[in-house]
């Protein structure tokens, strides 16, 4: 899939959306993306992890791992497309981990998915987690970059479907707040 197609869909689905959201980073932003409004539709969620996967196909991945919530779909169906195991990390006393008996081999290559990346701060934490196993992160794979190209990952390669240059706000900074536009509930429209 083409970046447009990506982002055609993304808007087709409502994925895509316009308010003022306060995002899981904790700043504020007039746009959000809502991964469930396309994730809900299990054809476009294999039509876009196959195009995820599509990258990685030579790569030698042994297993695909994504965060909860949304990256277990995502981890799922490109270990699905490129015919390996998908397991996923989750924060167990605030802090990302392995659990229900999930582990890594020494050495075992892993591509590392999620589903939208503003500051990569949960992907780092699962990088630290699969690097803590001795697994080896190959690379990140994301649906949506919205970084704004402001995303490292150090030595780990990153790649994304869409990127997006979407403006964000520390909450003190925030022209929204100022002008009084009420917070939009996140995965909502507000209508």
């Amino acid at each position: 899939m083409t970046e447009a197609e990506v982002k055609k869909l993304l808007e087709e689905t409502n994925a895509i959306m316009t308010g003022h959201f306060l995002l899981t980073s904790g700043l504020h932003s007039p746009h959000y993306v809502e991964k469930f409004n396309v994730l809900q539709h299990p054809e476009y969620t294999e039509k876009l992890c196959k195009a995820m996967a599509e990258k990685f196909k030579d790569a030698k991945i042994n297993t695909v791992v994504g965060p909860v919530t949304g990256g277990v779909i995502l981890a799922h169906e490109v270990g699905k497309a490129l015919g390996t195991r998908a397991i996923f990390t989750e924060r167990e006393n605030g802090k990302m981990t392995f659990r229900r008996g999930f582990a890594l081999e020494k050495g075992e290559r892993v591509l590392i998915v999620e589903d939208i990346v503003t500051t990569g701060g949960s992907v780092k934490e699962v990088i630290d987690v699969v690097k803590s196993e001795g697994g080896v992160p190959v690379a990140v794979s994301v649906l949506v970059d919205r970084s704004g190209g402001k995303v490292d990952f150090g030595d780990v390669p990153f790649t994304a479907l869409l990127k997006m240059d979407v403006e964000t706000y520390s909450p003190e900074n925030c022209p929204l707040c100022k002008d009084g536009v009420p917070m939009t509930k996140r995965g909502r429209t507000g209508k």
